[in-house]
């Protein structure tokens, strides 16, 4: 077993990572097309992201929320920055015509029922171009069972993307064992990261997240988690993009609120207007009471 080094203290997350010539740090010296599908799902403007994350189902079946992609989803399209979806619903049930950005779920397998590090890549890198994907998401089990599989599965990936111009976002999936911690996300995501995916989504955590983006070389983006009260929701999404994350990837904060287009409207205020999470919560309502 070879040596390992015990984990280094310097971050410097105060210090920002040079990106020359693009706006995402880690994606500089990319191709065009690839830069271009990034430009896509991450503004410009603030070099931050609202991903509407509805891939629930691909392992646990009509999440609450989602039970009607239709009527629950498609109404929120106008109000986020790219939907994170499968294939399955986006040739289903999404409009052909929407102009928002896509990026699709390309991994898969068990169920909930079964061991779900147990994953095997679920589509081909043709058919996320022809689907005119932004860009593809696959999960990554650094610890579980299957974690070399899951690592080989993305780098196969990357692979396919590299070819065609198409970014991977690495999913730090933390198993039932795992303790969410800076330390373990640290670990996950600078693998994700050096085994080539352009950008990564993971867990917030509230000691040493900043450490987690500062030592991420690719963008990062916060994963939404369970359903929280929408102060509380807010306020981690605050926390996370004031502390180096690029935006967010959120799912049941959004779509199980009482007020789904309000909350989606408040988060974006908050991840691209930085507006503090009070001012954002009297956003919510002040919608929510609008209808």
């Amino acid at each position: 077993m070879p040596e390992t080094d015990t984990e280094g203290a310097r971050y410097q997350a105060e210090v920002p990572q040079p990106a020359p010539g693009f706006f995402l740090k880690g994606a500089h010296q990319l191709d065009w097309g690839m830069k271009n599908r990034l430009a896509r799902v991450f503004s410009p403007q603030s070099g931050r992201t609202v991903m509407l994350a509805v891939d629930h189902g691909y392992f646990q079946g009509p999440t609450t929320g989602l039970e009607r992609i239709d009527l629950n989803i498609v109404p929120l399209l106008p109000y986020c920055d790219a939907l994170f979806c499968t294939r399955g619903i986006l040739r289903s049930v999404i409009p052909a015509e929407s102009p928002r950005p896509m990026v699709l779920r390309a991994s898969g397998g068990p169920s909930i029922l079964k061991e779900l590090s147990d994953e095997q890549i679920a589509m081909d890198m043709e058919d996320a171009v022809r689907l005119n994907a932004a860009g593809v998401g696959i999960q990554v089990f650094i610890g579980g069972e299957f974690e070399t599989r899951s690592i080989h599965n993305m780098t196969r990936l990357v692979d396919a993307g590299l070819r065609y111009g198409v970014p991977v976002m690495g999913v730090t999936a933390v198993g039932t064992n795992m303790v969410r911690d800076a330390r373990y996300f640290r670990l996950a995501c600078r693998i994700i990261a050096e085994m080539g995916a352009q950008y990564v989504k993971t867990y917030y955590v509230e000691e040493g997240f900043e450490t987690v983006t500062a030592s991420c070389p690719v963008p990062i983006v916060m994963a939404g988690g369970r359903k929280l009260p929408e102060i509380a929701a807010l306020t981690m999404a605050w926390n996370a993009v004031q502390q180096g994350a690029a935006g967010v990837d959120m799912g049941r904060n959004i779509f199980q609120s009482d007020a789904p287009k309000a909350m989606i409207r408040a988060v974006h205020a908050v991840v691209h207007k930085n507006m503090k999470p009070a001012e954002a919560l009297d956003l919510f309502h002040s919608l929510r009471a609008e209808g």
